[in-house]
């Protein structure tokens, strides 16, 4: 188990750790000014798919969050690294928003949102702008065989009135209806942790995620082999530790008490 104030790369969650929905968690600006002045870095981390970094960067503006383009890393990043790496060339049905199309067209991915011959892979994310159309097509594809790849695991996706379901509640549907299960590329998986690390050269000792979820978040660190923050301020409580498979590093019961431990 690592010190805090020994780390140099936190891996942060956003939404329930550093924020909830328009409202900015007290303590967040000041940890992540502690951080910069510490001469370390942070990395927002996201399993939301729906849309791109613009519209973070935009979110960020609005709460004042001092943000950049390369201060965010996203389960679209690792979808993309994947499919290039292990379905090179491959035209991918995509169940997910118009911006995550958008995101693997920009990255050289060819896709495609209509049911046509030559479909190699079927990509769902987290889908604000779900049909049934989708649903229907999804099941047509995996019942031929096609892979099945998704960003993300999360049951839900925290709203100001509480959850809507997420990327995973509808594969789990889509599992009832046909038995295939996805391959899942984002948290859990530790992929989106190597890859911060690898790209910032960064070692397992030196690196932190911080988090509210134990399934997606916790798990991830665990994964990867990193120390794990525990935050009580979104959808895990303390309850959720008694079964859990995965065990947190730390735990606290928001960002504002994670600086105090850093200070102290």
């Amino acid at each position: 188990m690592g010190n805090l104030s020994d780390k140099t790369l936190f891996l942060l969650d956003m939404d329930g750790t550093i924020y909830l929905d328009d409202q900015v968690f007290d303590g967040t600006m000041e940890f992540l000014q502690y951080v910069k002045e510490r001469g370390g870095k942070y990395l927002f981390l996201t399993n939301n798919s729906s849309r791109g970094v613009g519209a973070y960067l935009e979110k960020m503006e609005r709460l004042g969050i001092p943000a950049a383009r390369e201060d965010f890393l996203t389960s679209v990043d690792v979808t993309i690294r994947y499919l290039q790496k292990h379905h090179a060339g491959a035209l991918c049905y995509v169940s997910g928003t118009r911006t995550f199309r958008q995101q693997l067209e920009e990255a050289g991915i060819r896709v495609t949102d209509q049911l046509e011959d030559g479909i190699g892979v079927l990509v769902a994310g987290f889908d604000t702008e779900l049909t049934f159309q989708k649903l229907e097509d999804s099941c047509i594809l995996l019942n031929r065989g096609v892979p099945f790849v998704a960003t993300n695991p999360d049951w839900v996706c925290p709203t100001w009135y509480g959850y809507v379901p997420d990327c995973g509640s509808v594969c789990e549907m889509l599992y009832r209806a046909t038995g295939r299960r996805p391959q899942f590329l984002g948290k859990p998986e530790p992929e989106m942790a190597l890859l911060a690390m690898e790209q910032g050269g960064f070692s397992r000792e030196e690196t932190v995620i911080l988090g509210d979820r134990l399934y997606t978040d916790i798990a991830c660190g665990v994964n990867a082999g990193i120390d794990a923050c525990f935050v009580l301020s979104g959808e895990g409580t303390l309850e959720d530790l008694k079964t859990s498979p995965v065990q947190p590093t730390h735990i606290y019961e928001n960002i504002r008490a994670v600086l105090e431990a850093m200070r102290s």
